[in-house]
């Protein structure tokens, strides 16, 4: 069981606070960085709480009202302030949840066509304006910042930074294969086609998180944004693809005019990939080192989306199914979010319980 330690955490952020106010406290810059980022997101999370659990107060408070009263008001002012409150709950539990490193960070969130031809292409379309719209809803910004298009629609590969707190704790759950079943748009026999998009991501690292480059190691190209068609965004090289030689690991950003922020943003895009890259060696040693079996996760389906010969989304993982299919690709996904973090959550406890 995950439990929310309010008291635990207002006694730590006093702690950070009596740090802070010491003189000397910058003489040490990275600590002191990293102290006033736990202190900003125990603030976050303390006034969070605290503003649940005052509305939690409200609606007793009222409901008391409209039965003592009688008052039919009241008592559909309660309903409407209850059903809020059922969703912030919900988006409580999920706080407790996303308790991993990293999770508070920023997203990049990669898609890539598989098989299906020009449908999967479209596809990968489909998907990132999904994530576009889920994004949105929540306030976050989404950057789309390198892309290959399809011969005929859409994108063979997609890729798009998600800024926003918790964006890459709740789209951790969207990795792997997703599948989407309909009548081809690019079919005129009227064909049922099947075709695949895999989806990953990972988190952004914020910037005074050091990851240790060469400069020798990289290969760094400029070309021209171009659009469908050969239709050229910028008439200038602005566009910048930085390959890590030893890995093979390349980033891109084409998202500005100007090169030398384009070229920043791949190198962050590029630090967060090689992170992400040596820390996955690093578990499969263990795992080797362990004798443990790897668990085949990528390149599994997770998702099927199914839009004929009925309407249903199904989320192999966790069971869930929504028939609401235009609403998921309009960016209602929370649901499958929130039951894939609680099945982690639990699958966690289990391994916890059994070692």
């Amino acid at each position: 069981m995950i439990i929310f330690d309010l008291e635990g955490k207002r006694k730590r952020l006093e702690e950070i606070e009596t740090e802070l106010a010491k003189p000397d406290v910058w003489d040490n810059p990275q600590l002191a960085t990293s102290l006033n980022k736990e202190r900003a997101d125990l603030l976050d999370d303390i006034e969070f709480f605290d503003a649940v659990r005052r509305e939690l107060d409200d609606a007793e408070t009222l409901n008391v009202l409209a039965l003592e009263e009688e008052d039919e008001e009241a008592a559909r002012e309660t309903g409407r302030l209850v059903k809020r409150l059922q969703k912030e709950i919900e988006e409580a539990e999920i706080r407790t949840l996303l308790n991993q490193r990293y999770d508070r960070a920023d997203a990049i969130v990669s898609i890539n066509a598989g098989a299906g031809g020009t449908d999967a292409c479209d596809w990968v379309e489909m998907l990132g304006r999904m994530y576009e719209r889920w994004a949105a809803s929540r306030g976050f910004e989404t950057h789309i910042t390198d892309y290959f298009w399809g011969d005929e629609a859409g994108y063979r590969s997609l890729e798009m930074v998600v800024k926003g707190k918790y964006a890459y704790g709740l789209l951790k759950a969207e990795r792997g294969v997703h599948r989407l079943i309909r009548i081809s748009p690019f079919d005129f026999s009227g064909k049922r086609h099947t075709s695949f998009a895999s989806v990953d991501v990972i988190p952004a690292l914020s910037e005074d998180i050091e990851i240790e480059i060469d400069p020798k190691d990289l290969k760094i190209e400029t070309f021209r944004s171009s659009g469908p068609g050969g239709q050229h965004v910028n008439v200038t090289d602005s566009a910048v693809r930085i390959t890590h030689l030893p890995t093979g690991i390349s980033a891109a950003c084409q998202e500005e005019r100007s090169q030398i922020k384009n070229k920043e943003t791949a190198l962050l895009i590029l630090k967060a990939k090689l992170a992400e890259y040596y820390e996955k060696k690093r578990r499969e040693e263990l795992e080797r080192l362990r004798g443990e079996k790897k668990e085949v996760a990528w390149g599994s389906q997770i998702r099927t989306y199914t839009m004929h010969s009925y309407n249903l989304v199904k989320d192999h993982r966790t069971g869930l199914e929504d028939p609401r299919v235009d609403r998921v690709l309009d960016g209602d996904i929370d649901h499958f979010i929130y039951a894939y973090l609680k099945e982690e959550a639990r699958a966690r406890a289990r391994d916890g319980a059994s070692g």
